[in-house]
């Protein structure tokens, strides 16, 4: 134990000491900082005011008030023709002609619009949302049939669990709000270990790399043992990990609000278009409700099984950082300096990562369906699935299992690695396939 906490030191003070963590470390909020800043404000200067003018000679929009947010419409008249040739020197971007209904009961209505630009996706949606409620507005005053009585036909449903609060019965007494939590949740858990996999993983497998070619290692390797050289690397290398996501956690806020508060507010307030405007009508309604939902929200939140979902949690967050660095250190081990033959090797390891975060949409449509179920239990994808089922509050039996087999395939897969790594670290100049690799585990010295 006394070589190995040595190991697990040297990983990490030589690391964090470094002048590239430090900047790494201080950089990177910096840069999603400017990156949120620079997005709001080149958001700003680049979504220019779209002016619409709409010739409607039938009179279908006469009535309705169109909106004018990220668009701005005017009616024209005239001759259509004269229109097309005139509307851009009128500062018009667009010419939209509505034609006239053949009757009240008509489905569809094409619409022609004229611009010398090609215009976004979003723009003729919303072009098309405004002329389509403008229309059926108008079909409504020529029905004769008075709108209240539409509103008052029209009712809303909302789905709740007949056991939430109740003290009797047995099942889920999870209410929408909390499976709404439940589910925002189990995305930033499962995103949180996709990435740890990726960029810990990587790092363990590039401190390997560095000390095989420049021959640190064959002096190590004097005085402790293969595995514990391995399994220091891969517990110090964490430790910076931890320590990075630690510091990133408490400044990336901080930083946020220095730059806000220097540029004069909210930098969220310099975008504009239809998304920009959908989140400012969301914040609104938040700010001129009575503050209900909110409390409701923070009682759902501490009304979560934070018992189970916390140190569930953590066992499968080491878990999976233990069995993916474990295969990261031998693919270190087994190549030199050679980055493409270690993409090549790489491959096997990935693969399972990206198809465990591919399932993650049927897991969180189905949480106690088969497919996660399986997903959940098995060792290579439990790390990311399970976590995200941990809100949904899966059988615990399920859980212990899923635990057990991940501590299981830790154990062998850091066995398999070590066995690998003995022999890949004095390999020099000779390029290794999966068979040779085999070969390695069974090789006796």
């Amino acid at each position: 134990m006394e070589k190995l906490w040595i190991i697990i030191k040297r990983e990490y003070v030589s690391r964090v000491m470094k002048k590239s963590f430090l900047l790494v470390t201080i950089l990177a909020p910096l840069s999603i900082a400017l990156i949120a800043v620079l997005g709001g404000y080149f958001a700003s200067k680049g979504s220019s005011e779209t002016r619409v003018a709409y010739y409607d000679p039938a009179g279908l929009l006469k009535n309705y008030e169109m909106p004018a947010k990220s668009i701005k419409y005017s009616e024209v008249t005239g001759n259509l023709q004269d229109l097309k040739s005139s509307y851009q020197e009128d500062n018009f971007h667009v010419l939209v002609d509505i034609p006239p209904l053949d009757s009240l009961g008509q489905k569809s209505v094409d619409v022609e619009y004229f611009s010398s630009a090609k215009l976004s996706i979003s723009t003729i949606s919303d072009i098309e949302r405004a002329i389509r409620n403008g229309i059926e507005e108008y079909k409504l005053e020529n029905s004769g049939i008075e709108k209240s009585s539409i509103e008052r036909l029209k009712i809303g449903v909302n789905m709740e669990n007949g056991l939430a609060g109740s003290e009797e019965g047995t099942g889920d007494r999870s209410t929408k709000l909390s499976s709404m939590i439940a589910t925002a949740l189990a995305y930033i858990m499962g995103f949180l270990m996709y990435m740890v996999i990726f960029i810990f993983g990587t790092m363990v497998m590039r401190s390997v790399m560095e000390e095989k070619i420049n021959r640190i290692v064959e002096v190590m390797i004097s005085s402790v043992r293969p595995f514990q050289l391995l399994l220091g690397k891969v517990l110090g290398v964490g430790m910076v990990g931890i320590t990075q996501l630690l510091i990133w956690i408490i400044l990336i806020p901080v930083v946020m609000y220095v730059v806000t508060q220097f540029l004069g507010g909210d930098a969220s307030s310099m975008a504009t278009g239809p998304q920009a405007d959908q989140a400012k009508e969301m914040l609104d309604q938040i700010n001129n409700e009575s503050g209900s939902e909110i409390i409701n929200i923070i009682r759902e939140i501490k009304n979560m099984n934070w018992w189970t979902i916390l140190p569930a949690f953590v066992l499968f967050f080491f878990g999976g950082y233990f069995l993916y660095s474990s295969l990261f250190a031998a693919i270190g081990a087994s190549i030199g300096d050679d980055l493409q033959e270690g993409q090549q090797m790489m491959l096997p390891v990935i693969v399972p990562v990206i198809i465990a975060f591919m399932m993650m949409p049927s897991i969180l449509s189905d949480p106690n369906g088969n497919v996660a179920v399986f997903g959940s239990i098995f060792p290579l994808f439990s790390p990311i699935l399970m976590p995200a089922r941990l809100p949904f509050e899966p059988p615990l039996w399920q859980v212990l299992i899923s635990i057990v087999v991940l501590i299981v395939t830790v154990i062998l897969f850091t066995w398999l690695a070590a066995r690998i790594y003995r022999v890949g670290i004095f390999m020099y100049g000779k390029k290794v396939s999966f068979k040779e690799l085999g070969k390695w585990i069974f090789y006796k010295p």
